[in-house]
């Protein structure tokens, strides 16, 4: 398990076990690959961020995620893998978010993209994102690099 500090300086609990703080976590975060480049979505007020939102009610964490990818970028999953989970433990709520990695099968433009601006392709991330006023708070904590790592060390990704 990783335990470090967040943007905002929550504790964040980071861990690759099955599930390990809720079964039935309210919130998801996809780290999306189309093709060799890096699927994001433009947040209206927080910048590039991976897709990612609440679970609905009678939703599954895995639909939740598969549903986000496809409102936030219009792009369609071809295969999702679960990779882990996050706890925030905020000042006023504890979040908890379980991370996926989606291979994105196509893209296709939409009329509308709930609260974003669309999808956002990138050949690479770029380096110091904790510095990058253009990207969200959510990719500025040590969940990505820790995510990405995870996966690379899992033959997702290179």
């Amino acid at each position: 398990m990783y335990e470090f500090k967040d943007y905002y300086q929550n504790t964040v609990q980071l861990s690759f076990e099955d599930q390990p703080f809720s079964d039935s976590p309210k919130h998801v975060w996809v780290i999306c690959r189309y093709g060799d480049r890096w699927l994001l979505t433009e947040h209206e007020d927080r910048g590039y961020e991976f897709p990612g939102g609440k679970v609905e009610p009678m939703e599954r964490a895995e639909e939740a995620a598969v549903r986000e990818v496809k409102e936030e970028t219009g792009a369609s999953v071809k295969k999702l893998h679960y990779v882990g989970q996050y706890k925030v433990l905020g000042k006023e709520k504890v979040i908890v978010k379980n991370i996926y990695f989606a291979d994105i099968e196509k893209l296709e433009k939409q009329t509308s993209y709930f609260e974003t601006k669309g999808p956002v392709l990138f050949s690479e991330l770029p380096e110091h994102l904790p510095r990058n006023k253009k990207f969200s708070f959510i990719m500025k904590d040590s969940v990505l690099p820790i995510s990405l790592k995870k996966l690379r060390e899992d033959g997702f990704i290179d």
